[in-house]
């Protein structure tokens, strides 16, 4: 009996892990010994000037890292349970930090001290997002909402309703004014930040929206899906129109179907880089669809994508344990954090 009441146990534990970080991904809810979660790097953001890096892992942290010299400047400690999303603020001063404990925090990046808490939501906190000015914050939470926060006071502003299901994704568009968010409901919607009114709702993926990104101008938008979908779709802003579907991940043999993870447009707009379950970037031309580079060195599910400041450079994280910058013009690794493991992504 007692045997059967672990077995139990475990089971329900997993499938928590894997809601925790989205459809379709069970080998992010892996465990090691004693129940030791893996140190799955979940989320990766460079810094304003590009002289920084931060990762979120599964083991409650942000890393902070020089991106130079590929060594690690600090660990900002604090969080009950893993970190899953994070973002720098405009002026580089302030990392905000969303956890799978349901709040938010915000960290003086010169000290690493916690400067506040943001609590509200009331399921896990999937992403977070700075408004072009640094003055506002976005979340989005498994409790199907998005929030909207003051940054210098911690105070709630409002929540935005109408998503069904989980949120996993939010961005803010370059002008300030709009949102847009996507969820296992299979949409993305666009917000009046102001308001809190939905403006529209973008329909055509077949699964959970998984990863969202506004170009640089404001006028496009990408998305990624998780399985069955594993698409990744390009939308006009303005009218919700679907432009185009352009390569999506691809399985390798043996595993259980496309996901992608992470989409980010570099700075002039022109390129998108895809991640996903193949442990492979894809660069894609954003006028053609056509692939410019595939970076291939992660031996694991990439979980997140990031340019710098000049596009030059692309960050990665990934279930293999660990954070690796590379050329965008070329497609070589130029550095890697940490030290690689597999065997995560098809237990």
């Amino acid at each position: 009996m007692k045997t059967n009441f672990r077995l139990v146990l475990c089971v329900v534990i997993a499938m928590a892990m894997i809601f925790a970080i989205g459809p379709g991904r069970p080998e992010l809810a892996a465990t090691g010994a004693a129940g030791h979660l893996p140190d799955i790097v979940a989320a990766v953001a460079f810094s304003p000037d590009g002289r920084t890096l931060a990762s979120a892992d599964w083991q409650n942290n942000l890393k902070l890292w020089n991106v130079l010299t590929g060594q690690q400047i600090s660990t900002l400690a604090g969080n009950a349970k893993p970190v899953v999303s994070l973002m720098f603020s405009p002026d580089g001063h302030t990392l905000a930090s969303g956890s799978l404990d349901s709040k938010i925090k915000l960290w003086d990046v010169a000290t690493g001290q916690e400067i506040r808490t943001f609590a509200g939501h009331t399921n896990y906190v999937r992403s977070v997002a700075f408004s072009p000015d640094g003055h506002t914050l976005a979340s989005a939470s498994f409790d199907k909402t998005i929030k909207i926060w003051d940054v210098a006071t911690g105070q709630e502003l409002r929540t935005l309703s109408g998503h069904t299901s989980y949120v996993y994704t939010v961005v803010f568009c370059p002008d300030g004014r709009t949102l847009a968010s996507g969820s296992q409901d299979n949409t993305i919607k666009l917000w009046d930040v102001a308001t809190g009114q939905e403006l529209r709702t973008f329909v055509g993926h077949i699964a959970g929206v998984t990863s969202v990104a506004v170009s640089p101008d404001g006028g496009t938008l990408a998305s990624g899906s998780g399985v069955p979908d594993g698409t990744v779709k390009l939308w006009d802003v303005a009218t919700g129109k679907e432009l185009r579907t352009l390569i999506g991940q691809t399985s390798l043999p043996g595993a259980r179907s496309p996901f992608v993870a992470s989409v980010a447009f570099s700075p002039d707009g022109r390129t998108l880089a895809v991640a996903g379950d193949d442990h492979t970037i894809s660069l894609l031309d954003v006028a053609t669809g056509r692939e410019l580079q595939t970076l291939v060195g992660h031996i694991d599910a990439v979980t997140s994508v990031a340019f710098n400041r000049d596009g030059h450079m692309l960050a990665s994280g990934s279930n293999d344990q660990t954070v690796r910058l590379w050329d965008v013009a070329t497609g070589k690794q130029l550095r890697m954090m940490g030290t690689p493991v597999s065997g995560w992504q098809n237990p």
